[in-house]
């Protein structure tokens, strides 16, 4: 695939300095005007001012001109609003407005995270602790893995990034949403049928499940409100997760353990329905993960930032 992974969100939120605060804390690198990066993937987050809490711009890494070429000819025959400055495409989404930008980016490339060793019924691979129980450094995301968003028209956005971009679709929730990727992780955004366009959450990969748990720990210790929906298991995607909620009400999660799928044969898309898709294993969803509390609010184009 010539297109190879997310490379920054823009999110635009009421409270900027607020909301940035959360993100450093949540583990992210600061570098200066409400940027942030992670370890491997450089700078992939900036927050800007926006009166509700939105996606304004979400990049996507192609490997060369010719890359960005093609998908420059795919928007012009959706008669996508764009601009090509030569070196990257600027192209606007239809239904929510949000600018994707394609461009030339490097690739990736992660150290593995060394193997955990696991001890288990018949099998002893661990002499003393596990050394997820005694780590006690702070949690640093490795990179910005997906990002979810709500849609008036499912329809218009998906085509938007499958016929436009070039993602592929991995799997369905009912008629409700789309996981599509632009690399060999599982899914890099969610588009789901929502009664407003607004930015659900943003996913941030971390080396394993004893991380997940850390950092939400370490979030949660005294903020408890933040806590929204984890320890669990996706199934669509198979990751650990654990939800969390920043300032302005946008979630934010840590996860680890993503399916891949390196070459497009080896993978079939399946539709799920209600919540089989969502997890394996784990609480249920609460509902204010599926219906944000703020969604009325921004319904109406006013706000009022989440309290955590």
């Amino acid at each position: 695939m010539s297109l190879h992974r997310l490379t920054r969100v823009v999110m635009g939120v009421p409270n900027v300095a607020e909301t940035a605060a959360y993100y450093e804390e949540f583990g992210l690198d600061p570098l200066g005007n409400n940027s942030f990066g992670t370890r491997d993937g450089g700078e992939q987050l900036k927050i800007v001012h926006a009166p509700t809490r939105r996606l304004v711009e979400l990049g996507v890494g192609a490997d060369n001109d010719d890359d960005v070429a093609k998908v420059t000819s795919q928007m012009t025959r959706l008669g996508v609003p764009m601009n090509h400055n030569g070196t990257e495409l600027l192209a606007t989404e239809p239904v929510s407005g949000f600018t994707a930008r394609i461009h030339v980016a490097p690739r990736i490339a992660q150290d593995p995270t060394p193997a955990t060793p696991y001890n288990g019924p018949g099998r002893t691979d661990r002499f003393g602790r596990a050394p997820g129980v005694v780590r006690d450094y702070a949690i640093k995301p490795r990179k910005l893995g997906h990002t979810v968003i709500g849609t008036v028209n499912l329809e218009a956005t998906m085509r938007f990034f499958t016929e436009g971009i070039g993602f592929k679709v991995s799997d369905y929730i009912s008629d409700k949403g789309a996981f599509m990727r632009c690399s060999v992780d599982h899914h890099n955004v969610l588009a789901l049928t929502a009664p407003v366009n607004f930015l659900h959450h943003t996913s941030w990969q971390v080396d394993d499940i004893d991380d997940v748990g850390r950092g939400a720990k370490a979030m949660l210790e005294n903020n408890p409100e933040r806590h929204i929906w984890g320890l669990g298991r996706h199934h669509a995607g198979s990751n650990f997760f654990w939800y969390l909620k920043d300032p302005a009400g946008n979630f934010s999660e840590y996860y680890s353990d993503m399916d891949c799928i390196p070459e497009d044969e080896i993978w079939t898309p399946e539709t799920f329905e209600g919540a089989q898709g969502l997890f394996s294993w784990g609480p249920p969803p609460p509902p204010s993960f599926l219906e944000p509390d703020d969604l009325a609010a921004l319904m109406t184009g006013t706000h009022a930032p989440a309290s955590a």
